[in-house]
């Protein structure tokens, strides 16, 4: 009963997806038949002058009105259907997967098409990212894969399966690694299942059709091209946006129902497990995104990139497990075959994604070089962390050399111009010059550090700027006058270098991969603020001391990247002292750590 109701829960969805292919499809027509009407109607003026009965001025001159605009018409109509047929979709960057590099993952790939009575993927490929998915690669402008290979991996298939060319089984590289066999194969089944769909030629037309006219977008949107081309590209954009408004909605159901139909049949395999393994797909994104966020953008930013993400995320998701009790029988669970054990090689697959990470994320070149090199996960905290907080911390003091800042009168005789980090608490915790006229000092009082009044709401983002209201001027900028002015003035040498850094020629990346698109393609954060920048670089000079004058050392935690480990263990309670010195002016809750853990401030520190 259940098969039953299940196989017509399939054909539900699939008639469903079929008649929105079809009103994609007559879309499709009746544009063709608009472009085709004039020239018919010339045709038939032509064709009555010819044999004498549409005879007269009246029919003379419409013959000379219509029959120019119907062959321009048809030039304008070649021209578009030319640049739909011929425009290359986007194909989104991934790591290929060779059979011979990955055959019990074909393997597994192949059976559960059997189980689900689909054609098998063409072929399969990774993406740095959790999620999964068919993309078509049979456009003209792609090319269709070799026919030996759909056969090799069809194997031996009736022939209306192999007539169409199968979709391209793109996985998330982090289930790979973090998931068991099982768990994937569970995952798997509703992505496999939609080959069933693209196997159906009017669902595969529609898609072809819309592809195009979304690939025809963006070629008439490529900028750089002389003032005729871009008129002619701006009349193919009108037609081919028109055409895509039309059919939006036909084409989302489409989907819609596509997506259905393979839900309803990929629910006769592995039903329990993937209920599991959806849980284990949301753990992987959590982890996924805080080992990119917080440990893999520090190293990106200076030119290093992680050669082992997926990786990395067993690791920040078995230390997750530490810290929250998210996962019951986790140690259990890990006494499973990894789905990374189905590739030959998986080191170097995993090298190949983390590159394509770096790409899509950050914008990094495509190719190593001396300035974007690999870097191991041992080699981390030396190679990434220690060279990030003094990078930091040495530009932390050329701005305040900039600013005409002096060193401090605490630094050594012996060496008065080292860098020392009780220059920068000098400057910070120093009281303005004109305080705060809401808060005026009163006798025998110091100077409170305190926001002005006039100015917080504007910081904060205009009348809304609530100064009261959830923290958000303190979130926005740093309420310390002195601490706002060296904020500014390390957001203006951040930019110059970034300037200095796209300039390079060999610094940028390439864009093959992707057309009519720049990289970073998914950007993992937006800028920082100049409160933020300049909170990371007093904790890199605070880091810097621990690490010269207390024998403190650099560390990775695999969830909140970089960390100070003093005495062996990592120091959790340095940042709220950092901000209360950023954002108040107040040092005292940093110089009591200071003294607890043995941290001279007046010592001069080794910068990059």
């Amino acid at each position: 009963m259940t098969g039953t109701g299940t196989g017509m829960g399939v054909e539900v969805g699939a008639q469903a997806a079929r008649s929105r292919a079809l009103a994609v499809l007559r879309i499709r027509s009746r544009a063709l038949a608009v472009a085709l009407l004039p020239a018919a109607v010339a045709v038939v003026l032509l064709a009555g002058g010819s044999t004498g009965h549409l005879v007269g001025p009246f029919w003379h001159a419409a013959r000379w009105a219509v029959t120019p605009f119907a062959v321009v018409v048809l030039l304008a109509a070649g021209a578009i259907g030319l640049v739909v047929a011929r425009a290359r979709p986007a194909v989104t960057p991934t790591v290929a997967i060779a059979e011979e590099s990955a055959p019990d993952l074909y393997r597994m790939v192949r059976d559960l098409a059997d189980r689900l009575d689909v054609p098998a993927p063409s072929a399969i490929a990774l993406t740095p990212d959790c999620d999964s998915w068919l993309e078509d690669r049979t456009h003209p402008a792609h090319g269709p894969p070799p026919a030996e290979d759909r056969d090799e991996i069809a194997g031996a298939r009736a022939p209306h399966r192999r007539s169409t060319a199968a979709p391209v089984l793109v996985i998330g590289s982090p289930f790979l690694w973090w998931m068991r066999v099982g768990e994937l194969r569970a995952v798997l089944a509703p992505v496999v299942a939609g080959t069933g769909p693209s196997a159906q030629p009017d669902i595969a037309a529609a898609r072809r059709f819309v592809r195009g006219l979304d690939a025809a977008v963006a070629v008439a949107s490529t900028p750089g091209r002389c003032p005729v081309t871009r008129a002619v590209c701006a009349g193919v954009g009108w037609v081919a946006r028109l055409l895509l408004r039309s059919c939006r909605e036909h084409a989302a159901l489409m989907e819609r129902g596509v997506a259905a139909a393979a839900a309803e049949r990929a629910q006769a395999v592995d039903y329990g497990l993937r209920i599991v393994a959806q849980e284990q797909v949301g753990l992987a994104y959590a982890g996924w995104d805080r080992l990119l966020t917080r440990v893999a953008l520090p190293a990106w930013r200076m030119g290093r990139w992680p050669s082992r993400l997926d990786a990395g995320v067993v690791a920040a998701l078995t230390e997750l497990s530490r810290r929250d009790r998210l996962a019951e029988g986790f140690a259990s669970r890990l006494g499973e075959r990894p789905a990374c054990d189905l590739l030959e090689e998986p080191g170097a697959i995993d090298e190949a994604t983390s590159l394509l990470a770096a790409r899509l994320f950050h914008g990094g070149p495509a190719e190593p070089s001396p300035d974007w090199s690999p870097v191991d996960w041992q080699e981390y905290p030396e190679e990434v962390v220690d060279r990030k907080w003094r990078t930091d911390a040495a530009r932390l003091h050329r701005v305040l050399d900039t600013m005409g800042v002096t060193r401090s009168p605490a630094s050594t005789p012996a060496s008065p111009d080292a860098p020392t980090l009780a220059r920068i608490l000098d400057h910070l915790s120093t009281p303005s010059v004109q305080p705060p006229p809401v808060l005026p000092p009163t006798d025998g009082d110091p100077a409170p550090q305190g926001p002005t009044a006039p100015d917080d709401e504007t910081s904060a983002g205009g009348a809304d700027g609530n100064e009261k209201a959830d923290g958000d001027a303190e979130a926005d900028e740093p309420i310390n006058e002195r601490a706002a002015t060296l904020a500014a003035a390390l957001t203006s040498e951040l930019a110059r270098e970034d300037t200095r850094s796209t300039a390079n020629p060999s610094a940028l990346p390439d864009t093959l991969l992707w057309d009519d698109a720049t990289f970073p393609l998914f950007p993992l954060q937006p800028p920082r603020t100049a409160r933020e920048l300049l909170t990371d670089h007093v904790t890199a000079m605070v880091c810097c001391a621990a690490m010269d004058t207390a024998g403190a050392t650099p560390g990775l935690d695999w969830l909140d990247g970089p960390s100070l480990l003093v005495n062996g263990e990592r120091a959790t309670d340095l940042t709220p002292r950092v901000l209360s010195l950023v954002e108040e002016g107040d040092p005292a809750p940093l110089y009591a750590w200071l003294i607890a853990s043995g941290i001279r401030p007046e010592k001069p520190v080794r910068l990059v």
